[in-house]
């Protein structure tokens, strides 16, 4: 009877690509990566689902199922495959890509709320950069103590919000693929019934944008705890993962063709990224006769998701890199835990580089909608750093493969495992250098479009400087010891 209730509550494979499929995606997704390129983005998630995102979230699964007693994630695999130092440098990447995710999410709850209250997507058109940048310092100060304070309302709240926000998405692909045909909208894209306006064109441009694609599809490594709470995790966790490929595929390729409908691939308007979705669901009500009723909700929900986000993001990665620190590579000082077991330095640290990252590119970019875009690519080079360790850990797997044993495994031959590792780092290593390239108009603006690259190189030297230096001030300390 025991062993049949156990059995009971292990996962099945529709539960984990559920589970999973929450975790990774959203409508962001989809409205971003069409600003970048259209329509012909449709081909683009084609080959990204083919050729990257179906081999990494099977390659996780099997890191998860090797390492199912660890605690730390990716920097756990690094330790088991490789060093101490590189698990403390995993640990560290993933906690300090943060930084430019913790600078965007003000703006993001400022613009929602905008288009909550006001009805509009004004405030980044008409607001400037700097004036909105010193709201968002206020806003993030306002939430980095709140997060100090331990507090998990905000975070129940997000959780709500999060699946409303999964079910927004969905309601915009039914609302819009359905439109044609019951309200008798017409395509804002011409030819759509044309495969060619489907392709897009390999040149540098469209390479710079992969690295968006890469953000959209990444994080599959939260699923791996799953793994073996799985029914025989062998057959089931990658059925799960191949069926979760499926329904990130739908939502893609559904999503973006509905963009289409929407929005004139050819015209893309240049605040797509920070008002797309407002516009999409306000269009939506007109077409369904029900006002701003779908804009609303959407950015009701959008608010509270972002807000729980930014506290969740200020303190869950802080943890990771603190939690099980090791002194021979983080000052004691920066671990040091308050009466309420926050770690007040490490909170300190975390508000010294999201401020300056709020407020000093507003003084190069002057535009608030150039700035939102910016920090929003910004993201899509810095984050997919930390997929890197991911792979990392899959390619030294391989190599060690005698010794460890995996209940699941993604190839059996290690040669061939090690290949996909390599090709998988090769290609999120190659997305992210190219995605430094800003993508506004050169010859508008010759000046700006320097400084958002100098940003755009800088920043990723500096997190990684800055990661030097923490274990060069713990030696420092242990040394006197």
């Amino acid at each position: 009877m025991f062993a049949l209730m156990k059995e009971e509550k292990k996962l099945r494979w529709y539960n984990v690509a559920l589970i999973a499929f929450v975790s990774v995606w959203g409508l962001g997704n989809v409205v971003n990566n069409y600003a970048n390129q259209g329509v012909s983005v449709i081909t683009s998630w084609i080959l990204i689902m083919l050729l990257y995102f179906v081999p990494y979230a099977l390659i996780v699964g099997q890191l998860g199922s090797t390492f199912k007693d660890g605690n730390g994630g990716v920097s756990t695999w690094i330790k088991e495959t490789t060093t101490k130092r590189l698990a403390y440098y995993a640990a560290w990447t993933y906690w300090v890509v943060h930084i430019p995710y913790l600078a965007q999410k003000p703006q993001g709850i400022l613009i929602a709320l905008g288009w909550a209250v006001r009805g509009n997507g004004n405030l980044v058109n008409v607001t400037p950069a700097l004036q909105v940048s010193l709201i968002s310092l206020v806003i993030f100060l306002f939430f980095l103590w709140v997060s100090s304070k331990g507090l998990t309302t905000l975070k129940r709240i997000g959780s709500i919000a999060g699946m409303s926000m999964f079910v927004m998405s969905l309601l915009f692909i039914l609302l819009a693929v359905t439109a044609p045909a019951i309200t008798g909208a017409s395509f804002a894209t011409p030819n759509m019934g044309d495969i060619k306006t489907y392709l897009p064109t390999f040149n540098f441009a469209y390479f710079t944008t992969i690295s968006m694609l890469v953000f959209a599809v990444g994080g599959a490594e939260k699923i791996s705890p799953y793994v073996n709470n799985t029914k025989n995790p062998a057959k089931e966790f990658p059925k799960g993962m191949l069926a979760l490929a499926a329904m990130v595929a739908i939502c893609a390729l559904l999503g973006s063709f509905a963009m289409g409908m929407i929005f004139d691939s050819n015209n893309i308007p240049k605040d797509l990224m920070a008002n797309g979705a407002y516009v999409a669901f306000q269009k939506l009500g007109v077409y369904y006769n029900v006002g701003n009723f779908f804009m609303i909700l959407y950015a009701i929900a959008n608010t509270l998701a972002q807000i729980s986000a930014l506290a969740f993001s200020i303190d869950a990665p802080l943890k990771i890199l603190l939690g099980d620190a090791d002194e021979e590579f983080i000052p004691r000082k920066l671990a040091k835990l308050n009466s309420k077991g926050t770690p007040v330095n490490g909170y300190a640290m975390t508000g010294i580089l999201v401020s300056i990252l709020i407020v000093v590119p507003a003084i190069g970019i002057g535009n608030m909608n150039e700035l939102y875009n910016w920090l929003l690519n910004l993201n899509s080079v810095v984050m997919p750093l930390r997929y890197l360790w991911v792979f990392l850990a899959y390619m030294m797997l391989n190599k060690l493969h005698k010794n460890f044993t995996s209940e699941y495994k993604f190839v059996k031959n290690p040669k061939v495992g090690f290949l996909i590792g390599a090709w998988c780092f090769l290609f999120t290593a190659f997305a992210c250098i190219l995605g430094m390239v800003p993508k506004t108009d050169f010859d508008a603006n010759p000046s700006a479009w320097y400084f958002q690259l100098s940003l755009n190189i800088v920043t990723p030297i500096i997190f990684v400087a800055l990661g030097m230096i923490l274990p060069a001030i713990a030696k420092r300390e242990f040394a006197k010891k």
